[in-house]
């Protein structure tokens, strides 16, 4: 990512470097701190009271492309290895997974890893008063949803939960084509709760 705004004659305006700064998780004073200037310059600066000098500005967006580079990524929440279901397993062994190991939906890949599919406790639910024991014997390509959204191992996690805060139960993180992990809200907690 590069928040310094392309060439010089577009400056970012006291709005975004009050934005990014918030993005960051910095007070002005933290600010001005690690850019090696006054915390009422920086005040003043997002209040648009004052231009400051190229130099300047340059120091404060730096800075704060340093700190937000060093976010939260995907690969340090994600939940890993990830049950998976293969494209020729039955319903039987989904309701098992899910059973035992107690969550609620499961990625179904192809025979190279990739994912094509997700089968969610309402999908077994739906086949169970459809076709009651019967439905143990069907394969769950016959039954699955749509695939999960996929993100990078890098991808800031503001992006993951902005994903699950619009109602997606889950997150796939994949690597060179394969899944290395998924997201879910439990993960977003977890990460809070548990001390570095």
């Amino acid at each position: 990512m590069n928040i310094f705004i392309g060439n010089m004659s577009t400056l970012p305006t006291p709005d975004y470097i009050r934005y990014l700064r918030k993005r960051a998780g910095l007070t002005q004073k933290e600010l001005a701190k690690r850019a090696g200037v006054s915390q009422s310059l920086i005040a003043r600066i997002e209040s648009g009271a004052v231009d400051p000098r190229l130099s300047t500005l340059r120091k404060i967006l730096n800075v704060l492309e340093e700190v937000i580079k060093e976010k939260t990524k995907a690969s340090e929440v994600m939940h890993s290895p990830v049950i998976v279901l293969q494209e020729d397993d039955e319903i039987e062994r989904a309701a098992k997974l899910m059973w035992e190991s107690g969550i609620s939906q499961i990625p179904v890949v192809d025979k190279d890893g990739r994912p094509i599919g997700t089968v969610f406790e309402k999908d077994l639910v739906n086949a169970f008063l459809e076709y009651g024991n019967n439905a143990l014997r069907i394969k769950v390509t016959e039954i699955m949803d749509d695939v999960l959204p996929i993100v990078g191992p890098s991808e800031d996690i503001e992006r993951v939960v902005n994903l699950l805060l619009q109602g997606v139960p889950a997150v796939l993180v994949m690597d060179k084509g394969k899944v290395v992990g998924i997201i879910t809200k439990s993960d977003i907690i977890a990460k809070h709760l548990i001390k570095k």
